[in-house]
């Protein structure tokens, strides 16, 4: 995966999926029964680090990235997190007239030594070769999930509402998440990660302001957090996720900051091929549904992707993170048609 992302191609190509450890592994949900919650799962080393692995030992996947949250940011920044059952996310909304968001560096390191650990501990039981990713939401999510507290299907409307009406406290925010973000993946690194990934799960609501909302509170502040750790460590490798955002990834290739772009459905293996690949790796871009489904289906769009992305530097990986639903031996199928027949199971 490390030399796809300096610009290689390697056949077959390297394997990965977001939410490669999650509810669809009956090993997981076994060890998640074990917490008392998740930010408990994710904040006690081990179990992180067991999470982790055991799509590794499952599929034998190219990399492992690290079992965490994108919002252990905020709470590390003394916001209020909980997980709830058939809820996801919750936090306490950030309001007009409410105290700054403000970070305290030592404080948010120690907060997130647990992951830290998990990181050590994870990279010390890890194969030479398999990659190990870091990774962060991104300031634009973050701040959505701030200032709405929860995503309730309004495209987070009382987000937008204050990036229209409070400007300078907006700006103020997206600063300090951008500082807290490359604290975060500086210490991730330190740690052990190869890779980071930023996820702007949410950039595509941007786009109800037009390319220029998107360009401020995406492009820019991403770019910014890779290129300042690329001078920070060496090069290393950052790749972006952007959901939803079309034909405006080209936004996110312009400063060669990112050595990987993670596509989604929103664009054509063609158009990624014709658009990205020329300036930057591209990882993706099968539909999660597309991988519950499995069979014929799964086996076309395998074929048609490899076929069309791996003559330049690709990573396979989904279009967004593996639902619970998706049977575990649609993964390992998965894993089959991409390396081909010979390959087998690491793990019944």
């Amino acid at each position: 995966m490390l030399w796809v992302l300096r610009g290689e191609r390697l056949r077959p190509p390297p394997i990965w999926l977001m939410r490669q450890a999650g509810r669809y592994l009956p090993e997981y949900r076994a060890l998640r029964a074990q917490a008392a919650n998740f930010l408990e799962f994710c904040y006690t080393p081990a179990m992180a680090v067991e999470a982790t692995l055991q799509p590794i030992r499952r599929f034998d996947l190219d990399a492992a990235i690290i079992f965490s949250d994108i919002l252990v940011v905020p709470h590390a920044l003394g916001r209020d997190v909980q997980f709830k059952e058939g809820e996801g996310p919750v936090l306490q909304p950030l309001a007009a007239g409410d105290a700054p968001v403000q970070l305290d560096a030592p404080a948010l390191k120690r907060h997130l030594a647990p992951v830290y650990e998990a990181l050590v501990q994870t990279r010390r039981e890890l194969a030479k070769e398999k990659a190990l990713i870091g990774f962060a939401g991104a300031p634009w999510t973050l701040a959505c999930y701030i200032i709405d507290g929860r995503n309730r299907n309004d495209r987070f409307a009382a987000t937008r509402r204050f990036m229209r009406e409070q400007p300078d406290q907006f700006a103020a925010l997206m600063e300090t998440l951008t500082q807290a973000i490359i604290e975060h993946c500086r210490n991730q690194l330190a740690a052990g990660a190869q890779v980071i990934q930023l996820f702007d799960s949410w950039a595509e609501i941007l786009l109800d302001g037009g390319a220029e909302d998107l360009q401020r509170w995406s492009v820019t502040p991403m770019l910014r957090i890779a290129d300042i750790l690329r001078r920070e460590s060496s090069g290393v490798p950052v790749i972006a996720f952007p959901r939803g955002v079309g034909e405006h990834f080209e936004l996110y290739t312009r400063e060669g900051s990112f050595a990987g772009l993670s596509i989604d459905t929103t664009v054509t293996s063609e158009w990624a091929r014709d658009h990205l690949q020329k300036r930057t790796a591209v990882q993706g871009h099968l539909s999660n549904l597309t991988l519950v489904e499995g069979g014929e289906t799964m086996q076309r769009e395998i074929a048609e992707m490899t076929k069309t992305l791996g003559r330049g530097p690709y990573i396979f990986n989904l279009a967004h993170g593996v639902l619970p639903q998706t049977p575990p031996d649609h993964v390992a199928e998965l894993v089959q048609l991409i390396r081909g027949p010979r390959w087998k199971r690491a793990q019944a």
